[in-house]
């Protein structure tokens, strides 16, 4: 799939400015500087997109871009930090009204920094997740930044843990947008789930069946 068009449509701040679309959503959710802005910027094939920083908790709102005029990436604010802590209440709610009440949200991508262990608050998000039945699967991130036996062992003790707490583990991938290695196989899940989308034309993810990548 070609990405021939790429624009930034609002930033939301709190729910009532959430907009009325008939289009799928696609969402980037993980702890803070764990590389979402970047991830979306890799799989745009741009820099400059979603804004990008060092420093954890530089997006304070939700982001929504347009892409090919037909789908939406959008890059929420991550958690585990606040960078206005007198603000965690409000941002709280915003997420969760997106992610737990948008029904355009067809896919979650979950991003996890491979170099460190899975940690209890991706853990009790992702037990939300299912209680909620929302679709996603896991994005190791970062992947450059360690040696592969690192890489793997990070990855099953994450698999253990879901496992143990969850049944199954759900779809994950490998990414590494320095080394540009990953972003056909997320862009694939993206395509097969448009195809989905505009066959059915029901923007209602209880009843989307996610097809094979």
């Amino acid at each position: 799939m070609k990405i021939f068009s790429v624009k930034f449509k609002k930033s939301i701040e709190n729910s009532n400015q959430f907009f009325y679309s008939t289009f799928p959503e696609y969402a980037f959710y993980g702890r803070s500087n764990v590389g979402k802005s970047s991830l979306i910027n890799f799989i745009v094939n741009s820099k400059k997109e979603a804004k990008v920083s060092s420093y954890p908790g530089r997006t304070k709102f939700i982001n929504f871009f347009l892409i090919n005029h037909k789908w939406y990436l959008i890059d929420l604010p991550g958690y585990g930090y606040s960078f206005q802590k007198n603000r965690i209440i409000e941002k709280k709610k915003l997420i969760k009204d997106y992610i737990f009440y948008r029904t355009n949200l067809v896919y979650l991508f979950l991003l996890i920094d491979c170099r460190i262990i899975i940690q209890k608050l991706d853990l009790d998000f992702i037990k939300k997740l299912k209680t909620y039945k929302i679709h996603f699967c896991i994005v190791f991130t970062k992947t450059d930044k360690i040696n592969s036996k690192i890489l793997d062992r990070n990855i099953n003790y994450c698999k253990e843990k879901i496992e143990k707490n969850f049944f199954s583990m759900p779809k994950y991938f490998k990414v590494s947008v320095k080394k540009k290695y990953g972003r056909e196989k997320l862009i694939q899940i993206i395509k097969n789930l448009n195809e989905y989308f505009e066959l059915k034309k029901k923007p209602y993810r209880e009843k989307l069946i996610i097809p094979n990548s």
